[in-house]
């Protein structure tokens, strides 16, 4: 019985303390260090290891969750060869998150369906993995709820939580106009990340239409000036993956019949 009260004591311990991974994994680590003939600072780093590690782990989880990517998609999954005009080593290098460091902007300008969206999400996993708070929302989303806020007396309120981001992914600017009023809004945003913070925007008009999403000549100007200051543009103008898609449904169906 006396044998068992320092692992019960133990145990609770690490419970008050919020320690899951080294309450879980302490017993097989002992095992292990005295099999490796390894001392107690040996077995103290592994488990410390441990915790460290997926204490890592569940935090990058949580700052995904908060992210609200609508599907989690990664680099690794897009097809650089159906979409050659993009700069592939560029990718990659931002992938490194030094950007977000100088508060850099990135722009993704190009057709419907080549794959914008995708490297945006994977840029913002990439930056949840490396500590940073992110969120993405469609531009329309963004836009939406900055009016609402205003009618109800809270646009402050969300300005400070965009303002506590290290990354805001602004997805799909060109579909739909905007009001003045939000347009203004949408104004503001920019203004306040602006070397602040670093926007990902994807968009399929190119600059000199954004006057007719944005209504006015004047503002929009403004913000691509500040947009696009310090930013990495990368054009996608290849062939629509939706379309490619169709085609291949298309001949598959005429080749059974």
């Amino acid at each position: 019985m006396a044998s068992k009260k320092p692992t019960v004591l133990l145990d609770h311990y690490l419970k008050q303390l919020r320690m899951p991974t080294i309450l879980r994994e302490y017993q097989a680590t002992a095992q292990a260090c005295a099999k490796d003939n390894q001392d107690h600072i040996a077995f103290l780093l592994r488990l410390v290891e441990h915790e460290t590690l997926e204490r890592e782990q569940r935090a990058a989880e949580r700052r995904i969750r908060a992210a609200k990517f609508p599907v989690l998609k990664t680099l690794d999954t897009f097809d650089f060869k159906a979409q050659s005009g993009i700069n592939r080593s560029l990718i990659v290098e931002l992938m490194r998150g030094e950007y977000i460091e100088g508060h850099e902007n990135i722009l993704f300008v190009g057709n419907p369906g080549t794959g914008k969206s995708h490297i945006a999400t994977a840029l913002g996993h990439a930056a949840c993995a490396q500590g940073k708070r992110v969120r993405f929302i469609s531009v329309t989303g963004l836009v939406t709820q900055l009016l609402e806020a205003r009618q109800d007396r809270q646009l402050e309120r969300l300005f400070s939580r965009l303002e506590k981001l290290h990354v805001l992914i602004l997805d799909e600017l060109g579909y739909v106009p905007f009001s003045k009023a939000g347009a203004e809004l949408l104004f503001e945003v920019v203004s306040r990340a602006y070397e602040r913070q670093s926007l990902i925007l994807t968009t399929n008009l190119p600059f000199e239409q954004w006057t007719e999403i944005l209504g006015n000549e004047r503002l929009t100007g403004a913000l691509l000036d500040r947009i696009t200051h310090r930013a990495h543009i990368i054009e996608a103008n290849g062939e629509s993956y939706r379309l490619k898609d169709a085609k291949k449904r298309t001949k598959r169906k005429t080749a059974k019949n």
